[in-house]
């Protein structure tokens, strides 16, 4: 529980780039049998391709009383042509006393500094290893969930590379349905698109959850434009676990002045 109600808002933080600086804000909440479980918000900042994402997250309402998770995190890369580079991710989080952390780093398009806070246990013989080539081209979970696209119609029908620290997955986006959603700074059109994940490597190949979500979960994810930059980011997304569904969903969703 102490990972996923961190990592989950990470997920939806806002990203666009820009000609000039621009700054954006995004609040969220996660939400189980409508129960809010966690809470977050993100700044986010853009000046010419580069960007910058400083969140806070932390468990919320009835969830506090099983589990008292609140971590930070920060994100910075930039725009090309070939789509967002990941430069640096950095993920603080505490559970009660129990401190963790996650830092990467990027250099050439690739993984070249991972640590993990406290150090991962010792795998087991279902323990599938990274390959150096899988860390080539990758992006960290806030750059994987921001897509630059011509429209509406096109943000769909691609595959992203994550690197989380220790897994190695694609997330494989295919077209569901346009909308219209209206949160606090934003009403518009949206697009809806289901995610499939497909761990590659860095994970233990017989974990029932993972092999859940990989197998059964459906994961389905709402986008809406940034403005004029054509980047879309999450606004909204549910996501199927063997025990229920979460929902992950903007309460704002703003440019700020």
């Amino acid at each position: 529980m102490p990972r996923l109600v961190v990592t989950l808002p990470m997920l939806f933080a806002l990203a666009a780039p820009a000609a000039a600086a621009d700054s954006f804000h995004g609040e969220y909440t996660v939400s189980f049998f409508g129960i809010t479980v966690a809470r977050s918000s993100f700044d986010s900042h853009y000046e010419g391709d580069k960007y910058t994402i400083d969140g806070s997250a932390s468990a919320a309402g009835l969830a506090r009383i099983f589990d008292d998770t609140s971590g930070t995190l920060t994100a910075s890369g930039r725009f090309s042509r070939e789509g967002v580079q990941s430069q640096g991710f950095r993920a603080d989080y505490t559970s009660g006393k129990k401190v963790s952390m996650v830092d990467i780093r990027f250099t050439g398009g690739k993984v070249s500094y991972t640590q993990v806070l406290p150090p991962p246990k010792p795998r087991g013989d279902d323990w599938l290893p990274l390959d150096a080539g899988d860390l080539k081209g990758v992006a960290d979970p806030i750059a994987a969930t921001v897509i630059r696209a011509g429209s509406l119609d096109s943000v769909c029908g691609r595959t992203v590379k994550m690197y989380d620290g220790e897994m190695r997955a694609n997330l494989v986006l295919t077209p569901v349905s346009k909308g219209k959603m209206a949160v606090k700074g934003y009403q518009g059109p949206t697009v809806t698109c289901r995610m499939n994940l497909q761990p590659v490597s860095g994970y233990a190949q017989r974990r029932k959850a993972l092999k859940f979500l990989r197998d059964r979960s459906k994961i389905m994810v709402t986008f809406a434009p940034l403005g004029q930059t054509g980047i879309y980011a999450p606004i909204y997304a549910t996501v199927g676990t063997e025990i229920g569904t979460i929902t992950v969903k903007a309460r704002r969703f703003e440019a700020k002045n």
